[in-house]
């Protein structure tokens, strides 16, 4: 995760704990809109991904779910709705060239909205 999280610094320019809180935001949200199993190869392939959806899942959400809801979670955690889709778009690009077009695809895919955000 430290190549994400560094890369979500410079490119982004958020801080490293935000982009730590970032990232579990996101993985806790794909887990919870993805498919499982797409979803368990992902997080197999990506070392520290556990540990950041874990805590990201137990900080909890707020009421809203979806697309809008993980946004949401990012902007309360200080992030601005442009570092919210550097974030996304950087996460996905990043998930395509450790996971596989097909695997990523499959999970962007069966999330409505999501495609809108990368």
């Amino acid at each position: 995760m430290d190549e994400l999280i560094g890369r979500l610094v410079a490119d982004v320019g958020v801080d490293r704990a935000a982009a730590e809180t970032a990232v579990g935001i996101v993985f806790d949200f794909l887990a919870k809109e993805g498919p499982a199993d797409k979803m368990q190869l992902l997080v197999a392939k990506l070392p520290g991904a556990e540990a950041l959806m874990q805590k990201a899942a137990a900080e909890g959400g707020g009421g809203m779910g979806g697309v809008m809801g993980a946004g949401m979670r990012m902007m309360a955690a200080g992030l601005s709705m442009g570092q919210v889709q550097g974030v996304t778009r950087q996460f996905i690009a990043f998930a395509r060239e450790k996971v596989g077009e097909d695997a990523v695809g499959e999970i962007v895919g069966a999330i409505p909205g999501l495609s809108q955000f990368i």
